[in-house]
């Protein structure tokens, strides 16, 4: 299976959440990518639409591979596996982990300048990314979300390695995947179109539509 891109993704996998509609879902995107995958679920399920901020730690020769993940609030999770197998050094993973700190708070300067968070308490959270490899990024997610006391926490993404999903599934009240392939490579191959988005691609896709008030 290949999706078009972010949005065709994003759409199918709405089409697999409509049970969520009458929760009043709390559409949580993964920046950067997730954030139109989860626009259009929430295009397809309803709710609110809001970003949770994580950062994953590559491997410094291989960075689609996460060996762990970052995210407010000063949670860290290690992919224990990756980093023993790669081989990577403590003082790599340091300066790795310095780097995608400093991003994380630039873009919570920049997101939350303009977009306030939407409170998650007694909500039904569903967090969508583009894609898991190994799930680090979508575990620190969880945590996060964990943490501000929701209902119910489900986890949704296009396409995920198996590993990904017995990782997150421990986590997770539901986990929603419609493309597991036996062997995932990298989550880009999944996608024709799986181009870098810019901020300001982000906050444009999850500023409110000043319709959207009269048309309910």
């Amino acid at each position: 299976m290949i999706y078009p891109d972010r949005v065709a993704a994003g759409r199918a996998l709405g089409g697999s959440l409509t049970h969520l509609r009458a929760a009043d879902p709390l559409v949580l995107g993964l920046p950067r990518g997730g954030v139109p995958v989860a626009a259009a679920v929430r295009s397809v399920i309803g709710g609110d639409l809001d970003v949770l901020l994580v950062r994953k730690l590559g491997v410094p020769w291989q960075p689609e591979l996460a060996m762990g993940a970052i995210g407010e609030g000063g949670i860290r999770v290690l992919n224990d596996d990756v980093v023993r197998h790669t081989g990577v050094r403590p003082e790599q993973l340091a300066a790795i982990e310095e780097r995608e700190r400093a991003e994380l708070e630039r873009r919570q300067r920049v997101l939350r300048a303009e977009l306030a968070p939407v409170p998650l308490k007694d909500r039904t959270a569903v967090i969508v990314d583009d894609g898991m490899a190994t799930g680090a990024t979508v575990v620190v997610a969880c945590e996060i979300a964990r943490l501000h006391e929701p209902r119910r926490i489900a986890v949704a993404v296009p396409v995920s390695s198996i590993e990904a999903l017995r990782r997150v599934e421990r986590l997770a009240d539901e986990v929603v995947c419609p493309f597991v392939p036996r062997i995932l490579g990298g989550v880009g191959g999944a996608y024709d179109d799986f181009h870098q988005l810019e901020d300001a691609e982000v906050i444009a896709l999850l500023r409110p539509d000043p319709t959207e008030s009269t048309e309910r």
